[in-house]
């Protein structure tokens, strides 16, 4: 609002707001918002389960680690259960979360397509193919050799570059990659694995078919600082990397054709994306098996929110991924007491009916058009 000087008098004169202010100050909100759920959900992540942990307690633990003057008294137990447990396993949680939600949103920009996902390229099945090839085949070996426990999460991680290698391989044309190509050669890598997961799934006995269910299943019942440590690099370079490259996917929303006239590299900008969400997607497997629906219900719901830049949909979706898991994870850890749900389950549990809300939402504006 301004004001002018008429007749002596002030008058006020209305200056309309534009829709691009209004957009960045719904962006600002809604990461504002965004950031004070991400806290509130994390505490209490690390607050709930069998000993109980108050958000006052939580802060005098980390106050009492760095060194400083604890706020509220606490227990021996709690400190531990806190330090060692509850912390590693909520930051792994949104970790994985926003590079789950951020990879959703890089395949939804370059395929154009709002319900795809990481799965479309061969990344989840091709990680889940590689843990299944350790466990039924070389998990005794490969668990005596230097690599130790971490042989089923290296085995994925093999697994899902392996099966973004053989996409971005077959998915262009003369060196150059292409988003159809790209597409089919991910259908076809795809049901090639699927081939060779029923086949090893048919071949195993019931332990090893046991392990392998409740790995595909997903869950973060392993999560340690250690595996905090080495999960950081893929997931990183996938949440931090991908909103680098926003205005590159607005661009591709206007197609390959005018994106190029437009001075884009198109496919320099095609295999970066693909390899950062072969990273993150690949690493958060082999970290937590198989975690569904993040990737495609939180860039959806927040497009629908925020509208369709993606300068501001990459980071509220690393945000809202990075919450959702947390919550889904502590919603498994304490639904079933004493017993723990797969995270995979209450995910798919979670998203399912929002995602078949937002496509029933879809349907009804199409048909009021």
């Amino acid at each position: 609002m301004t004001s002018q000087v008429v007749g002596g008098a002030f008058e006020a004169e209305e200056v309309p707001t534009t829709g691009l202010a209004r957009r960045r100050r719904r962006r600002r909100v809604a990461t504002l918002v965004l950031v004070g759920a991400s806290l509130v959900v994390g505490l209490l992540g690390a607050g709930l389960g069998a000993v109980r942990i108050e958000p006052l307690q939580i802060v005098s633990i980390v106050l009492q680690a760095l060194g400083l003057e604890p706020w509220v008294a606490f227990s021996d137990q709690q400190a531990l259960v806190f330090l060692q447990i509850r912390a590693p396993r909520v930051v792994l949680a949104a970790g994985i979360g926003a590079a789950l939600g951020t990879s959703g949103v890089a395949m939804q920009g370059l395929l154009r397509n709002p319900l795809a996902d990481a799965t479309l390229i061969g990344v989840s099945s091709g990680a889940a193919l590689g843990a299944a090839v350790c466990i039924v085949f070389g998990g005794s070996v490969l668990a005596s050799s230097i690599f130790g426990g971490w042989a089923s999460s290296l085995a994925a991680f093999t697994g899902g570059l392996a099966a973004t290698a053989l996409v971005l391989r077959f998915g262009g044309s003369k060196g150059r990659p292409e988003i159809a190509r790209i597409l089919l050669a991910g259908i076809g890598v795809n049901a090639l694995v699927g081939a060779a997961l029923g086949w090893i799934t048919f071949v195993s006995d019931e332990s090893e078919l046991r392990t392998l269910t409740f790995w595909t299943l997903g869950g973060l019942g392993g999560a340690r600082w250690e595996l905090v440590a080495s999960a950081a690099p893929g997931l990183l370079a996938c949440a931090l990397g991908v909103p680098l490259f926003a205005r590159s996917l607005n661009l591709l929303a206007l197609g390959e054709r005018d994106a190029r006239h437009l001075g884009l590299r198109v496919d320099r900008v095609t295999r970066a994306l693909v390899v950062l969400v072969a990273l993150g997607v690949g690493t958060a497997v082999a970290s937590a098996g198989i975690i569904g629906f993040v990737g495609l219900v939180v860039p959806h719901v927040l497009r629908l929110a925020l509208g369709p830049d993606h300068r501001g949909l990459a980071w509220p979706s690393a945000l809202l991924g990075g919450t959702t898991l947390v919550a889904a994870d502590t919603a498994a850890r304490t639904l079933a007491q004493p017993q723990e749900l797969p995270v995979g389950v209450v995910t798919a549990a979670l998203g399912a009916p929002v995602f078949l809300a937002l496509l029933r939402r879809d349907r009804r504006d199409v048909r009021g058009a």
